[in-house]
């Protein structure tokens, strides 16, 4: 088969617009920046992902998204959390739209975000004494990029998967003032801190069919922050599994409510 020059030309040209797409998966691991926090004698490595165009010495301040991975992403590679949802907050559209600082996490793999041993064998997540120590490691790490860039800090969100939704309730119910808006994702808490949360913007995701996590846990969160007096959003992906990232991530409209969250409101 045999094209003319202004075929291949025209070829060349849709080829070249399809690899700009803005909405095409984005190479994350190219896009963040690689970093470890450490305080004393622990670490905590991170990614970081600054809006695009920074400038360190401008006026613009940023919000800042703070994602909690799931138990699949622990290690100590600093790669493989960046994953299940990461990709759609780095799509190119999504940073033109919604410019941040996103920062990436990653818990070591014999810890978790919180600990999910102390569930008490009904439906509750009794709240810990202390965070566990890479869920306060990223309370430092928070106040570390406050200082260190230009963060909107009346615009902290804080967001989370499995492992990570469950670490999300933790520590917005120990610090509901740091945050300006929450989105856990298949997850639970403690129904005990709910008064805390009634001013806390909040959107709760969960798959109708979850296998892991009960969907009793968020309802149980929801019923309890509304008899409080607060008015927590939740979306319940019919059909869905554990994964109800996807779904959550792929919705613009998830992205715009977060951004429109700033303390005060």
């Amino acid at each position: 088969m045999k094209f003319s020059l202004a075929a291949l030309g025209s070829l060349l040209i849709y080829t070249l617009s399809c690899a700009q797409s803005p909405n095409q998966k984005p190479d994350v691991d190219k896009l963040f920046d690689k970093f470890t926090f450490t305080k004393q004698m622990a670490s905590l490595p991170y990614r970081l992902l600054k809006p695009e165009g920074y400038d360190k010495d401008g006026k613009d301040r940023y919000p800042l998204v703070v994602f909690l991975h799931g138990t699949v992403g622990r290690g100590t590679d600093n790669t493989k959390q960046l994953r299940s949802g990461v990709e759609e907050f780095a799509k190119e559209a999504v940073r033109k739209k919604h410019p941040c600082f996103l920062a990436v996490p990653q818990c070591p793999p014999d810890k978790m975000w919180v600990n999910l041993g102390l569930f008490d064998g009904r439906r509750n997540l009794p709240l810990a004494k202390s965070p566990t120590e890479p869920a306060a490691m990223v309370l430092d790490l928070i106040d570390a990029l406050c200082k260190e860039y230009r963060v909107d800090t009346d615009r902290i969100y804080l967001t989370g998967i499995s492992m990570g939704g469950y670490g999300t309730w933790d520590l917005i119910s120990r610090r509901p003032e740091l945050f300006a808006a929450a989105i856990p994702v298949c997850g639970g808490g403690d129904t005990a801190q709910a008064e805390k949360l009634v001013r806390l913007p909040i959107w709760i995701f969960h798959g109708e069919k979850d296998p892991l996590v009960p969907l009793e846990r968020p309802r149980d969160m929801i019923a309890a922050i509304k008899k409080a007096g607060g008015k927590p959003e939740f979306t319940e992906h019919k059909g869905v599994g554990h994964d109800a990232w996807t779904a959550t991530y792929q919705n613009d409209k998830v992205f715009d409510w977060l951004f429109e969250q700033k303390k005060g409101n």
